[in-house]
């Protein structure tokens, strides 16, 4: 999505009502929590399937993809949608279904209830991880991740319906946030289960950098798009990046590097045995470049509260003793098989094959 195809942003009269979806757990509640006492909105309300803990707030419990959401949002200014499931472990089709279908209802109702503004928040991975990627990418670089079975092909359905969403609702400002690598409690993604590996992976001839959005840093950037303060497509994340070996040198992990062939060829393989959550093209985030210029939010003012150091280092406080390659957790037993060799430790082959046959045997 170009930012030039989004509606501009109408001055505001006076403050106005927020509503936030998924607002009960995890982003949504962080985003609550920090809006829910701004006087730069004049009354706030959550919405979630069940009612949660943040006080001094107006709670409607509805799901999301229920059409009779436009009732329950009719006296709504801005809506901040931050409903979605991207677990790695869920199944790709009940995941990809419940997450179109939400943000599929939630624009759909807002523009039946004359809702001015609508926040959705996708990835930065849509711009795609590529070994010629500049660094960083501009703000309105085009979108040219592959769309597959992954989170990744989630973010690009999304983007899709908000773009057909201006089309066929004129009046209906959209804006969507696409945060780099997210970093805070709870956050679990293809990223940081890299960082669970004994050994991190890297492609022979290139070396990612590192980019982090800290989740309290994408609840600030969801409060200046939801006051209008910046609209269209904006990126989020820390300033500048990180190099490999940065990350090395913080993290006390030392790289396992393999050619490129192999490496995405394994990784789909375990993939299509179902031994791996994600397929081998989101794989490509951990080995590419995809560091991205938040333009728009540095233009509006706002800095990040975290470094992309102090990011990376509560990813690694966060792990918790998990251990995880090519993004599948593993177990105590397979954690040790997979420890035991040096190819072994990062892609996991050999053991987790092993593990996955004998289970079928028996």
């Amino acid at each position: 999505m170009q930012s030039e195809d989004l509606v501009p942003t109408s001055k505001r009269l006076r403050p106005p009502v927020v509503a936030v979806t998924g607002a009960a757990s995890g982003v949504g509640r962080a985003f609550l929590a920090k809006v829910a006492s701004s006087a730069d909105f004049r009354r706030v309300v959550a919405i979630d399937e069940q009612r949660g803990d943040v006080p001094d707030v107006t709670w409607r419990v509805i799901d999301v993809r229920d059409p009779l959401l436009a009732n329950r949002i009719s006296d709504i200014d801005v809506l901040v949608h931050l409903t979605a499931d991207y677990g790695l472990d869920s199944d790709p089709g009940e995941r990809r279904a419940h997450n179109l279908r939400a943000a599929q209802t939630v624009l759909t109702a807002s523009a039946a209830a004359r809702v001015r503004r609508v926040v959705l928040v996708t990835s930065a991975m849509v711009y795609g991880a590529a070994p010629d990627n500049p660094v960083p990418l501009p703000e309105d670089s085009p979108v040219a991740a592959e769309s597959d079975t992954g989170v990744v092909g989630d973010h690009l359905e999304i983007e899709a319906l908000a773009r057909r969403s201006l089309r066929s609702h004129p009046g209906l400002e959209v804006t969507v946030l696409r945060p780099a690598a997210l970093v805070g409690p709870g956050i679990d993604s293809v990223v940081t289960r890299h960082f669970e590996a004994p050994r991190l992976l890297t492609v022979k001839g290139c070396s990612p950098r590192w980019q982090f959005c800290h989740v309290d840093d994408l609840v600030s950037a969801l409060e200046l798009a939801a006051l209008g303060m910046v609209s269209g497509v904006v990126a989020v994340g820390g300033e500048g990046w990180l190099e490999q070996e940065q990350v090395e040198e913080i993290s006390g992990l030392r790289r396992l590097e393999l050619p490129a062939g192999l490496t995405f060829g394994t990784a789909q393989r375990l993939h299509r045995l179902g031994i791996t959550p994600a397929p081998a093209t989101d794989l490509h985030h951990v080995v590419y470049p995809w560091v991205v210029d938040c333009t728009a939010l540095r233009e509006a003012g706002w800095k990040p509260q975290w470094t992309n150091e102090a990011a990376f280092a509560q990813l690694l406080e966060l792990r918790g003793g998990r251990h995880a390659v090519v993004g599948r957790r593993l177990s105590g037993k397979e954690a040790t098989l997979t420890a035991a060799g040096a190819t072994v430790a990062v892609l996991g082959t050999a053991a987790i094959v092993r593990v996955a046959r004998k289970k079928r045997r028996t």
